[in-house]
């Protein structure tokens, strides 16, 4: 008997477009370790809000046998990658095998499925080339996400996009539109351009969002490496440099995916802006929408709190400190510091890469000596986030923060930042953190989930923030310097910049003024939903993305 696709509900009249979602990670449970960061965040809000909302949709993802990797500690304390093989008694082998061409072999690919009642989201299927049919090299494309090995990351490409779309023919479920989360599916769109041999069709069905202007999440392949590995589904090289308007026998995965998708989306104004500025030769061709991105409010709120600040500040600041108690036993197991609940705490937590400048305080040792020095209005400041297993910069900031923090009482760094920790870290945060620079955060959607536990954003003007914050009355905006000067000199600067808002605006208002403080928390978590719920995102996405203009 095959498998038959069931969502738990009547399908919402008013958001009738049948989608398929496809996304390389998926963070919708602790339990389930199918994604890195920011990025499988938001496709779990997502999921959530299509079961909230009813929509007729369904997700597919991998089943990554390593997940993304278990970060613990080596002797000294700094950081150490594990890779630990990972089980689901509670996914569903779906019965259903099916051959994908990888490398002109032939690679069995199974499917698993999360039933939507299991973590409340829409259906979700994952794929696993993890079967005993293949060699012990066809096994490894599913172990691990993200890998670092572009052989596999490319065959992990073709899974996710090509298998993605068998399974559907299998299930006998034809999509209105096929949603590329990101790039990283892009052979998807070249197996649907195969099958129908129609680019406007193609268009009509194919959306895409994009995440990230950085180069490293825009990958660049030589087109005889990716005809090799079967990345185009059959497609002569010379047909893909002609749909793909590709050159040089280079391919930009981004730009074919923004050329070959009908509509794009840009996840903030901000970001939005960057796009049409980087793919400004190719503006004219390209329907680029801004829709920002939210995260599920119901799943992220501390209830707790939202119930506190409707009865008093008083029973918000015993809430907060039992947040924050639950954070601080968490610091004393793993870092051996005791933590104060009535010290103002601040919180830097996401993935450890460059832009993101987890080191940002270090570029004035001095003054930093002084914050965490000082007597009258004293600091404490807690770190966490999981750097790619390979990026040996940022795993060396993850490190130098390690030793700082030894030599400092009031200072932290934890391992293992995944959904649980995360929600703990926002609950327990006074001020929730985020330094980009500027133009480089494509949303930053941490500080929105932040918001929702009674944390103050203290940020620079960039991704989803712009458009919520409202300096000293909801959050705290830290000027940015002219992005054109060189990364270095931004650094300085922004550091400066940073120091001048906490020591003038932040501490004294915590301590002098706490009133005022608990109003400007009442502000933010008022303000943060339903604006920036991941239900307001989704319904954009019917209406802008989806919907046929």
């Amino acid at each position: 008997m095959s498998f038959v696709v069931k969502h738990p509900y009547q399908f919402n009249a008013e958001l009738p477009e049948k989608v398929a979602y496809f996304c390389m990670e998926f963070g919708i449970d602790q339990a389930l370790k199918t994604y890195a960061g920011g990025l499988g965040f938001l496709a779990g809000s997502y999921m959530k809000s299509a079961f909230q909302l009813k929509t007729c949709t369904i997700g597919i993802g991998i089943l990554w046998k390593y997940g993304y990797y278990n970060q613990t500690r080596k002797q000294d304390q700094s950081m150490d990658v594990r890779f630990e093989e990972k089980r689901y008694g509670f996914l569903k082998d779906t019965g259903i095998r099916f051959s994908i061409k990888i490398n002109r072999h032939d690679v069995k690919v199974a499917a698993w499925y999360c039933e939507p009642l299991l973590f409340k989201t829409a259906p979700l299927f994952f794929l696993s080339t993890d079967v005993p049919e293949n060699d012990y090299l066809a096994q490894t494309i599913s172990h691990k996400l993200y890998d670092a090995n572009p052989e596999t990351a490319i065959a992990a490409a073709i899974l996710l996009g090509e298998g993605g779309a068998k399974l559907l023919e299998i299930l006998n479920w034809e999509p209105d539109i096929y949603h590329l989360n990101e790039s990283h599916a892009l052979p998807l769109a070249f197996y649907l351009y195969n099958k129908w041999k129609d680019p406007e069709l193609l268009k009509q069905k194919l959306v895409f969002t994009n995440h990230t202007p950085e180069a490293a999440g825009n990958l660049v392949s030589q087109i005889s490496f990716l005809d090799k590995m079967g990345y185009f589904c059959e497609l002569p090289p010379a047909e893909v440099m002609a749909i793909a308007t590709a050159s040089n026998n280079e391919l930009n995965h981004t730009r074919c995916a923004l050329h070959l998708a009908g509509k794009t989306n840009a996840v903030s104004e901000i970001h939005r802006d960057t796009l049409l500025k980087i793919w400004e030769e190719a503006k004219e061709s390209m329907k680029i929408f801004a829709i920002t991105n939210g995260q599920n409010f119901d799943f992220w709120q501390d209830e707790n709190s939202y119930a506190a600040i409707k009865e008093s500040s008083e029973a918000f600041r015993k809430i907060k400190s039992e947040n924050k108690k639950r954070l601080f036993d968490i610091v004393a197991d793993q870092c051996g510091e005791i933590f104060d609940e009535e010290i103002l705490t601040i919180v830097f937590a996401k993935r450890f890469t460059g832009y993101k400048r987890a080191d940002i305080f270090f570029h004035d040792m001095e003054r930093f000596e002084k914050l965490l020095s000082q007597k009258e209005r004293p600091i404490q400041l807690i770190w966490a986030g999981k750097p790619y297993p390979m990026d040996y910069n940022g795993i060396g900031v993850f490190d130098k923060i390690v030793n700082i923090c030894k030599s400092h009482s009031n200072c932290a760094i934890l391992t293992g930042y995944e959904l649980t920790l995360s929600k703990l870290m926002k609950a327990g945060a006074d001020v929730w953190l985020n330094m980009p620079r500027l133009t480089h955060e494509a949303s930053g959607t941490s500080g929105i989930s932040a918001a929702m536990n009674g944390a103050i954003n203290v940020a620079i003007p960039d991704g989803w923030f712009p458009e919520f914050a409202k300096d000293k009355q909801n959050s705290f905006i830290v000027p940015p310097c002219d992005v054109t000067l060189p990364d270095h000199v931004q650094d300085d600067l922004d550091c400066a910049s940073l120091y001048q808002v906490l020591e003038t605006d932040v501490m004294p208002l915590y301590y002098d003024y706490p009133e005022r403080w608990h109003e400007i928390i009442c502000n933010s978590m008022k303000a943060i939903a339903p604006a920036f719920d991941s239900n307001r995102m989704l319904i954009e996405y019917h209406q802008n993305m989806y919907r046929k203009s």
